[in-house]
């Protein structure tokens, strides 16, 4: 992660042959911020993450910091920007599901292990 802060990107946002994105979240408890890079796909405009926890049985943290408070920043790149996250539902989540196992295959195994609706959270910028 510092590598792609210090180099707006240039290093880090490809990991393992995919995009990742930097997530900055408020902590729902400390109100502290929080980064993390995560692999990320595109809907138009939009940016999709999903909050797989490799198929945890528990949400990750910066999944229930948004659910908290919807408005965070992201940055792709050198671009850096606030958005709002929101979960995706029902056909649309099925869509943007197929979207995003085309950049990771592995989620549709994450979500086979772990009895929780694995979320996918659209980000539209603010």
């Amino acid at each position: 992660m510092k590598e792609y802060l210090e180099t707006d990107g240039e290093k880090g946002h490809i990991w393992q042959g995919v995009p990742t994105l930097l997530l900055t979240t408020k902590g729902r408890k400390s109100g502290k911020p929080y980064t993390t890079p995560l692999i990320y796909g595109k809907d138009g405009d939009n940016f999709l993450i999903v909050a797989s926890r490799g198929g945890a049985d528990h949400h990750p943290q910066w999944y229930l910091n948004l659910v908290a408070e919807s408005e965070i920043e992201v940055q792709v790149l050198a671009d850096k920007f606030r958005a709002r996250a929101r979960a995706a539902e029902g056909e649309e989540k099925a869509r943007l599901w197929k979207t995003m196992t085309a950049v990771w295959p592995d989620y549709d195994a994450y979500q086979a292990k772990t009895s929780r609706d694995i979320p996918l959270v659209v980000l539209e910028r603010a």
